[in-house]
C-alpha cells in the first residue's frame, strides 16, 4: 500500500508540473509571468527572488512589500523570509483601526513595491479568480503596486471562469466565513446560500489579462495549499 501511494503521488507531482506548464504558457499570451515550483520551499525562494529583482529587474534590498488577507501565506514563514531578506515589510497588522492609521497603512499598501496575495482560483487558461468582501485585496491586484506576486497551489486550478467561480463561492468562502467568525448561512450549511447580508462575497473579479506586461507574476506550486 505503500509503494502505492508513493506512486500516486509522484503521478501527481508529474501532472501538477506537466499542467503548469501550460498555465505558464497561456498567462504569458496573457502579459503574466508565470513559474511552477514543486513544492512551498522552493515556491518562497522564487517569490523572495522576485521581490528583490523588482520591475526594474534590478537586485537590490530596501523594496516595499505589502500583502493580502491569504492562509496560503499566513500558514508559511514567508513573510519572515521577505523580512529576512533585507525588504521592508508593510506589517498591516501593526496599525490601528483609527481612520487616520487605517489611511496611512493603504496609502503605503497601494504605492508598495510588491503587493503579494494568492488567488481564489485560477483557469487553465490563466485566468485569475477572485472573490473578496472589502475589496482591498482585489483592488491592488487590479492597480497601485508596482508589481503583485500571486503565489497558488495546484489545488486551485480550474477548467474555467464558471467553475471557478462555484469553486470559490461553494469551497473557499464558506471555510473561510467559518474561520473569520462571519454570521452567514454558509457557516451553518457548508455551501453558498447566495445571502447579502454580512456577505464577505461582494466582489468577484476576473483578470483576464495584465496592461502592463510582467506586472501580475503568478507562482503555481504543485501542492495543495490554502482553500
Amino acid at each position: 500500500m505503500e509503494v502505492r501511494a508513493m506512486e500516486a503521488d509522484a503521478s501527481k507531482k508529474i501532472f501538477y508540473q506537466r499542467q503548469a506548464e501550460n498555465i505558464i504558457r497561456k498567462l504569458s499570451a496573457r502579459h503574466m509571468e508565470g513559474y511552477y515550483c514543486p513544492d512551498i520551499d522552493s515556491a518562497k525562494k522564487k517569490v523572495v527572488e522576485l521581490i528583490s529583482r523588482g520591475m526594474d529587474g534590478q537586485d537590490r534590498t530596501g523594496r516595499t512589500v505589502a500583502y493580502g488577507g491569504s492562509m496560503t501565506v499566513d500558514n508559511t514563514d514567508l513573510k519572515q523570509m521577505i523580512s529576512d531578506s533585507g525588504q521592508e515589510l508593510i506589517v498591516r497588522e501593526k496599525y490601528g483601526p483609527d481612520p487616520e492609521a487605517q489611511k496611512e497603512l493603504k496609502s503605503r499598501q497601494i504605492n508598495a513595491d510588491s503587493f503579494l496575495m494568492s488567488t481564489n482560483a485560477i483557469t487553465v487558461d490563466g485566468e485569475l479568480i477572485n472573490i473578496d468582501g472589502r475589496g482591498n485585496r482585489v483592488s491592488y491586484l487590479i492597480y497601485g503596486p508596482e508589481q503583485v506576486i500571486v503565489i497558488a497551489g495546484m489545488n486551485k486550478v480550474v477548467p474555467n471562469v464558471e467553475d471557478g467561480i462555484r469553486r470559490v463561492r461553494n469551497e473557499a468562502s464558506p471555510a473561510n466565513t467559518i474561520r473569520l467568525n462571519c454570521d452567514t448561512p454558509c457557516v451553518k450549511t457548508g455551501q453558498c446560500m447566495n445571502c447579502l447580508d454580512h456577505t464577505i462575497c461582494c466582489q468577484f473579479v476576473v483578470t483576464r489579462a495584465s496592461l502592463t506586461a510582467g506586472r501580475i507574476k503568478v507562482v503555481l506550486v504543485g501542492e495543495e495549499l490554502g482553500y
